[in-house]
């Protein structure tokens, strides 16, 4: 199959338009057009509708798309390993949560770069995609906030990223303070933070990641809900203040590797 082909139909998908997939691909619209075309007519079915407001996927595309992913990061994978450097004996493709490098990333990466004549490639991404890299064969060894639910896969919890109350005020209130500001860490914290402030008004601003929302407080100043793991040195340098009469929350880690692969020595986990 083309991979040129599939690589088109996924940039329609992400873009939403043909214009902007080619824009993406830095090719012409004609081409794009001629690519999604050899397509449809290779595989029997129309993939995507097209109209003056856009283009969509029909119901043969949505079906396709998984394996159009698979077979996407399966070819990235293997242009990144025939490129690897000479005599490499092994090689090792990692996933972490976009939210869990600092500490839980770095830590495992650090490990396994430690093995002599491993080439080590690392991919970043939410849960969703962190389950579609271990369904492609694209992954050995992921961290993530939830296990894979997979007959291959072993799910590990490893821990639990912890979440504190931070301030750039010493005296900001633990409750009903006008600077707070939500980061939506899912709905496992989500219910742990409905039950402790139950009474409280909704915040004003909300990030759906914490590393948005720690750049704002620095910017801006206020209060959050944080990783302990991200804010050690703000902390100490007296940048940010831990509100410690306020609940803390719990966020559990998983590793999920392939039943073929050797769990890690847990010398990688983070102290937190």
């Amino acid at each position: 199959m083309n991979i040129a082909a599939i690589q088109t139909f996924l940039a329609i998908v992400e873009t939403g338009s043909l214009a902007r997939a080619a824009s993406k691909l830095n090719v012409t619209q004609s081409t794009v057009t001629t690519r999604l075309k050899t397509l449809e007519a290779t595989l029997g079915q129309k993939l995507i509708n097209r109209s003056k407001t856009g283009a969509t996927t029909t119901n043969a595309g949505l079906r396709l798309q998984r394996y159009a992913e698979a077979i996407a990061g399966s070819w990235r994978q293997a242009r990144l390993e025939v490129a690897a450097p000479l005599g490499s004996r092994k090689f090792r493709n990692i996933a972490v949560h976009n939210d869990l490098w600092v500490g839980w990333g770095e830590g495992l990466f650090e490990h396994i770069d430690e093995g002599v004549g491993v080439a080590v490639s690392v991919f970043m991404g939410s849960d969703a995609e962190i389950t579609s890299w271990m369904d492609g064969n694209m992954v050995d060894l992921a961290v993530g906030f939830s296990p894979v639910p997979r007959p291959d896969v072993v799910a590990d919890r490893v821990g639990a990223d912890r979440l504190i109350l931070v301030s750039t005020r010493l005296d900001a209130p633990v409750r009903f303070d006008p600077g707070y500001v939500y980061v939506d860490y899912g709905d496992f914290v989500g219910g742990q933070h409905l039950t402790a402030y139950a009474d409280a008004d909704a915040a004003r601003l909300t990030f759906s990641a914490p590393g948005p929302a720690m750049k704002y407080l620095e910017a801006v100043g206020g209060t959050a809900y944080l990783p302990y793991r991200m804010v050690t040195n703000e902390l100490a340098e007296g940048r940010l203040f831990e509100l410690t009469d306020a609940p803390v929350f719990e966020r559990p880690v998983f590793l999920n590797r392939r039943s073929s692969v050797r769990r890690p020595d847990p010398a990688w986990i983070p102290a937190l």
